[in-house]
């Protein structure tokens, strides 16, 4: 045994592929000197570290001992590999490692006088008089392994046997099952009986039939077991595939310093069953936006199955814009009432006065999967006109978003399981009464989720949220922002709801007499009269006018005033009728049924009975009035849209029209300061026509 080399002046080492001298030492750094006369400076630390370093002439560095491997072992078997140890020290030194301080070798051993292989003999001559029968190319071979493995070379092979996960099987055998294995990747499971046919029939085509000899069964079961350790190729195909789409490279957390910095944009089917605007029970897609450095959800839509690009674009512009309080939201869920820097915010945009406790965030870089709603032109446009950058991840990758996908899963177990109509992440956990408990429809849900993302989401300690100040504590998505907010040094401003409404699917009109049409459905108000049948000035599009609305409230539009300058909000004429916000989707559905009954689908007022009856049935779920009437009026709000657009909305949608001779009511006492004063009208002698009524050929 001897301890590790010395490298001193002089002495000759093996470095960069040549031969050098070391001619000087200085702190860390040696000066070397090659064969043909150059010099070269180099730190001790890389010269030691490069793969061909070389002292030469130098012993062979001692071995350290595998102690955790050593352990592994049986005892008898270290005992005897430490017998052995004793034995070839004595060989090598001439003096056993328990010998007393001072004690002098045995003749025999003594290297002074005996030479190597002497000693040797004399070993094995000991080890077999004392009942271990040995001979001198044991002695020389053990000597050999000690000097290469340290004690590790001295334990029996039987025991220190690697494991073989194929055995013997031939080798073009375990190549076959290999590939039959990764093949069952994108298959329905099967069984291991359906893979060994398999394996028989791969063995026959690339050798001939009968080429290559088949294992026992058993064996074959044993073969698949091992090479699909890990890959679950007779388990869930679900999980089959996802671990087959993990990356073979290292992963490597997704990080940012600021808000916005990146952005990750996904899209899921939500767990919930709801009630559709026509009455139909199904599944509502959820398209989710999630910033990386605070974990706030930015924005959430939730539509039927089927995301389309408007969506993704829609979802855009809701990020960028602030989320307002709704009628009935707890005063804590404002804005004021939260860690964000209120103040600062108010004092640049006026809006957040009265904006809920979620930040707005306006991205950088947002990081999208390969789904059609993604990569469409609309969404791209979008994306370019806010001069955000788009960011693909990598096909069949999850983990470039991981984060996102991450949050879809605490959605599912923080809000999902608790609203009724949940139905588990799959089949095996659905109840039977799935559709018998589905009450909510899809704007209430989309209500409920909003208000959760807020009270819930935005508020919670989140594991991967640490500040730096205090690294021992999880902080919440809006702690994170105001901390982040402060480093970044800069707020970013929100778009104002002209911008919102520039983010809209546009098409181009004419204004009629009767106002504008889309798909026979006729808006028109007051401030449209002076521009009937007058150019907009665009050549280009034949004099028509440029019309904005919402797919999914096409309840009102907004037409560019091409003369004057900003937008004009137009609402349906009919909107009295129906009363709530609905879609396009909804409107065709409506008059699909109308055609069906024989009616005129293109009568307006006949579609919309219709539609009216199609919203109340998927109103009916939740029965409460109160949450009925609480989405009604924030459906009605328009959320991203200008103030004065939205006072003007409100006022036309929340005050009736005023009878023509109204009577002021005489009392006996005075009203309160806090209530004006009831005017009622007269009393018409007629039934009010029901637009919710069952009875639907009363709108003929």
């Amino acid at each position: 045994m001897q301890r590790p080399g010395v490298l001193r002046v002089g002495d000759r080492v093996i470095f960069a592929g040549g031969a050098h001298t070391v001619v000087a030492i200085t702190g860390t750094v040696i000066r070397l000197l090659s064969t043909a006369g150059q010099t070269t400076v180099v730190a001790l630390g890389y010269l030691l570290a490069a793969e061909d370093f070389e002292l030469v002439g130098a012993a062979p560095a001692p071995k350290v001992d595998p102690l955790g491997l050593l352990e592994t072992l049986p005892e008898k078997v270290v005992k005897a590999a430490r017998t052995w140890e004793r034995h070839l020290i004595e060989v090598v030194t001439g003096v056993a490692p328990d010998a007393p301080e001072g004690a002098l070798p045995r003749r025999e051993y003594d290297p002074a006088t005996q030479s190597l292989a002497a000693r040797q003999r004399a070993k094995a001559a000991e080890l077999t008089a004392a009942g271990t029968k040995t001979s001198v190319r044991t002695v020389e071979r053990m000597r050999q392994r000690y000097r290469e493995q340290g004690l590790w070379g001295l334990v029996d092979t039987r025991y220190a046997r690697t494991v073989k996960p194929a055995g013997n099987v031939d080798a073009r055998v375990v190549a076959a099952a290999a590939a039959v294995v990764e093949a069952q990747t994108a298959t329905s499971t099967g069984t291991k009986s359906r893979a060994i046919r398999q394996l028989r029939q791969v063995l026959d085509d690339e050798h001939g039939p009968g080429a290559v000899e088949m294992p026992s069964r058993a064996t074959c079961y044993r073969l698949l077991e091992a090479l699909s350790a890990g890959k679950y190729t007779f388990g869930a195909a679900t999980t089959r595939r996802q671990t087959a789409n993990k990356p073979p490279r290292p992963y490597a957390p997704t990080t940012a310093s600021r808000p916005g910095e990146q952005v990750q944009m996904d899209s899921t089917p939500l767990d919930i069953m709801a009630v559709m605007d026509d009455g139909v029970i199904g599944r509502a897609e959820l398209v989710l936006a999630i910033d990386i450095a605070t974990r706030t959800i930015c924005a959430g839509v939730l539509r039927p199955f089927g995301a389309k690009a408007v969506d993704a674009a829609l979802l855009l512009a809701r990020v960028t814009v602030p989320e307002p309080m709704r009628p009935g939201w707890d005063a804590a869920l404002a804005m004021s009432a939260s860690r964000i820097p209120h103040q600062r915010l108010v004092s640049m945009d006026t809006r957040m006065a009265l904006a809920a406790a979620k930040p707005v965030i306006v991205p950088d870089t947002v990081v999208i999967d390969h789904g059609k709603v993604f990569l469409s032109e609309v969404f791209l446009r979008a994306a370019t006109t806010l001069g955000i950058s788009v960011q693909p991840a990598h096909q069949q990758t999850p983990t470039d978003k991981a984060i996102v996908e991450r949050t879809f899963e605490s959605i599912n177990t923080l809000f999902c399981q608790h609203v009724a109509g949940y139905t588990g992440r799959d089949v095996t956990r659905r109840g039977s009464d799935v559709a018998e408990r589905a009450v909510w429809s899809l704007p209430d849900l989309q209500e409920l989720f909003d208000e959760w993302v807020i009270a819930g989401w935005q508020s919670r300690p989140h594991d991967g949220l640490r500040h730096p100040f205090t690294p021992d504590q999880a902080a919440s998505p809006n702690d994170a922002y105001a901390a982040l907010v402060a480093a970044a040094g800069y707020v970013p401003v929100a778009l104002t709801g002209a911008d919102y409404i520039e983010l809209l699917p546009a098409d181009w009109r004419a204004i009629g007499d009767s106002g504008i049409q889309i798909d026979y459905r006729t808006y028109n108000c007051a401030e449209l009269r002076p521009f009937v049948r007058k150019n907009s000035g665009v050549s280009s599009r034949a004099g028509r006018w440029e019309v904005h609305y919402d797919p999914y409230d096409v309840s009102r539009i907004w037409v560019r005033n091409h003369h004057q300058g900003g937008w004009i909000t137009v609402p349906w004429t009919h909107h009295n009728v129906v009363g709530q916000p609905f879609a396009d989707f909804t409107w065709r559905a409506s008059r699909k049924i109308a055609a069906q009954r024989g009616l005129d689908d293109t009568n307006e007022m006949a579609v919309a009975v219709i539609l009216a009856a199609l919203l109340r049935r998927a109103d009916e779920g939740p029965g409460s009035g109160r949450v009925l009437a609480r989405t009604r009026t924030a459906q009605a709000m328009g959320n991203h849209l200008p103030l004065e657009l939205n006072t003007a909305a409100l006022v036309a949608s929340a005050e009736p029209e005023p009878p023509a001779n109204p009577q002021p009511v005489l009392a006996d006492t005075e009203p309160e300061q806090d209530e004006p004063p009831v005017l009622v009208g007269e009393v018409v002698p007629f039934a009010l026509f029901d637009p919710f009524a069952d009875d639907l050929e009363a709108g003929r």
